[in-house]
């Protein structure tokens, strides 16, 4: 969608909601937020509503609200409170619906709220959410990097146990995903580019130009091949791993290579 049919979109959702008497406000999020990206050809537009209390999950059900409604071709429960939603012209949409009561369970980053009661309480608990995230535990490099190298070893063996797919699973998803957490939090991001810090997998290209395409390649090796350029690629790019345990996780990956059973 290009930029302009992208704002008009946002408009006649405004307009809609605010003839809503259900609806209390609307908070733009990300990129639909336009606050540090603005909206490219592939961007959706995620959003929460907020509503007056007991009627947020007919909203859920009946989509006679959003604009277009009649175009909707899917629109998959994702969570208790939202939805992914495409349209016949390819516009994804994910949303989710909240009053007042549930709107601290949302997890923002970029945000606006384009409009809300007179009192600000729609800003004011989204800003909690908000800070509730930044005032999280530290971030635990040793356990992260523990987490990491087991899961390698746990994707080795079931590979070599002949479950390729979950193997490939624990070290191309759940193990590169903690390789990614502590690649957000010990390498500072090229210049200009903005990390996301709900999706670990977001916007690596951008902020890790040097390191993505190594994660590329090993994402299209084997699984066990893969294990192996994890690791190295751990020990390349990141401290805090832990040195007595690194040739363990070598020898477990290699013994799952010559396993003949």
């Amino acid at each position: 969608m290009e930029l302009e049919a992208f704002r008009r979109w946002t408009q006649r959702l405004i307009d809609n909601l605010k003839q809503d008497e259900r609806v209390l406000g609307l908070v733009m999020l990300g990129s639909a937020a336009e606050i540090r990206r603005i909206p490219d050809a592939w961007s959706d537009h995620d959003f929460f509503v907020i509503t007056q209390p007991g009627v947020q999950e007919a909203m859920r059900v009946n989509l006679d609200w959003l604009p277009d409604a009649e175009q909707i071709v899917l629109s998959p429960r994702e969570t208790e409170h939202g939805l992914k939603v495409l349209f016949a012209d390819g516009h994804v949409i994910e949303f989710a619906v909240f009053d007042l009561e549930e709107v601290h369970r949302a997890r923002v980053n970029d945000y606006r709220v384009l409009f809300e009661p007179a009192d600000g309480a729609i800003s004011a608990l989204v800003r909690q959410s908000e800070e509730r995230d930044a005032s999280a535990p530290p971030f635990d490099h040793g356990r992260e990097a523990e987490l990491l190298l087991s899961l390698v070893v746990i994707g080795s063996g079931r590979v070599a146990r002949g479950e390729v797919l979950v193997g490939s699973r624990f070290i191309k998803d759940f193990a590169l995903s903690a390789y990614l957490r502590m690649l957000a939090h010990q390498v500072a991001p090229a210049p200009g580019s903005i990390p996301d810090n709900l999706d670990p997998f977001r916007r690596v290209e951008q902020c890790y130009p040097q390191i993505a395409p190594r994660i590329h390649a090993l994402l299209l090796l084997p699984p066990l091949d893969a294990a192996t350029a994890l690791v190295d690629l751990a020990v390349s790019t990141l401290h805090s791993l832990p040195a007595a345990a690194l040739p363990v996780v070598r020898s477990e990956i290699e013994r799952a290579k010559n396993y003949n059973g």
